[in-house]
């Protein structure tokens, strides 16, 4: 399957329903299923560096405006998380990885793997009573 590496919290409004439009600089011919993996860089509510859900890419329009390529969206199938190690452009992940499951396993799945960043506020608690 053709797979496309996007930041994590972009995938998980992909899968919320809240994004329909991906931007890129770049088109491609390509339409259909597309694996949504999400880039390694560590954001708040994302699973860094895991493919979670499929897409369906329907069409591909250049908006002057933005100087950009709108790429028009919709969920098919939400995963179980493979680890994908994410590249440039479109490239190839095999099908028999992919196992589409329903939500309620998904979230099972998916919540131990979600980033959390640790909280600072001993180290700002530690940094005060230095001071002090």
């Amino acid at each position: 399957m053709k797979a496309l590496s996007v930041r994590g919290d972009y995938v998980m409004d992909m899968i919320a329903g809240k994004k329909k439009i991906e931007y890129r600089t770049w088109s491609t011919k390509y339409r259909g299923a597309l694996l949504m993996c999400s880039t390694t860089k560590k954001v708040t509510g994302s699973a860094p560096g895991y493919a979670t859900c499929v897409v369906n890419l329907r069409s591909i329009e250049y908006v002057d405006f933005d100087e950009c390529y709108y790429w028009h969206i919709e969920l098919l199938d939400v995963i179980k998380p493979i680890h994908v190690k994410g590249q440039l452009k479109l490239f190839n992940v095999a099908d028999e990885l992919i196992k589409p499951i329903s939500k309620a396993e998904f979230k099972k799945e998916v919540a131990p793997l979600i980033y959390q960043p640790k909280r600072k506020f001993k180290r700002k608690r530690l940094a005060i009573d230095k001071a002090l």
